[in-house]
């Protein structure tokens, strides 16, 4: 490996923990597109997709670790919620991947896009202005509905292959009334106790790419805590318009390919 490609890849690392610690988001609509893309293009290397997959699972993992510990820090993560969600989750991812050995590509694309679509609208639903952690702990009804919403988006997730936490943060906020911030912390607990689930996978299936994975995890160390700190300042409406933003392009990016299929 060339100091360049050493270089880059904690580079990518940095650059997609931040926007995991930002925004509460993270796997393939981040680092999929970086780690595969980015090097050949500026020349420094190549990951085929084995290994950009094995090593972009261990990336979010840390970087949802690190960014959930710096956020719950200053109490901005639902500890209750964490648990029943992430939980939830990971066995629903695990349910939906088994499930995708029998369903055919372009419906696992159509799932992506489904997923994408129902995550948009639901964006701008007005988030809780304070937070009811107090009243949630003693609330049965929000406790079942985290877990059937987390379950059923782990089993999308696990279906097509994504972390689907660019739809846990938007259903936090819309349905179970959590404010922004919270919601962010939150979704970062969630998607950790989810990734370790396929970091366990793509390790006993030697998946994971030893080398390139330590630099991209050297880099994410560095750049979660970056992006949680940015997110505790910045407004919540730029933080709303800019995850927005990021699944508009996906959304797009995916129903073009699909009808263009």
């Amino acid at each position: 490996m060339t100091p360049a490609f050493a270089v880059t890849l904690m580079a990518l690392g940095f650059m997609g923990a931040f926007v995991s610690g930002l925004l509460g988001v993270g796997g393939a609509i981040v680092m999929i597109p970086l780690l595969y893309y980015v090097p050949p293009f500026l020349g420094v290397g190549a990951l085929d997709m084995r290994e950009v997959s094995g090593a972009s699972m261990v990336q979010v993992l840390v970087a949802a670790g690190v960014g959930a510990w710096s956020h719950g820090r200053h109490a901005a993560v639902d500890r209750g919620l964490a648990w029943v969600g992430g939980v939830a989750k990971t066995l629903g991812t695990f349910a939906g991947a088994l499930a995708s050995a029998q369903v055919s590509s372009h419906a696992l694309l159509a799932v992506f896009a489904i997923m994408t679509t129902v995550a948009l609208p639901l964006l701008f639903f007005p988030p809780a202005l304070r937070d009811h952690r107090a009243d949630a702990r003693r609330d049965l009804g929000r406790a079942i509905a985290a877990a059937i919403s987390m379950g059923l988006i782990g089993v999308a997730a696990g279906l097509v292959g994504s972390g689907g936490s660019f739809l846990v943060v938007p259903v936090m906020v819309a349905f179970l009334r959590l404010p922004m911030r919270t919601a962010i912390g939150t979704s970062l607990a969630v998607t950790g106790m989810s990734a370790l689930a396929g970091v366990l996978g793509k390790a006993v299936t030697a998946q994971i790419p030893l080398g390139p994975t330590a630099l991209v995890v050297l880099g994410s160390v560095l750049g979660a805590p970056v992006g949680s700190a940015v997110s505790r300042r910045a407004p919540v409406g730029v933080l709303r318009a800019m995850l927005a933003g990021v699944v508009t392009l996906v959304a797009v990016h995916v129903w073009w390919d699909l009808l263009g299929r």
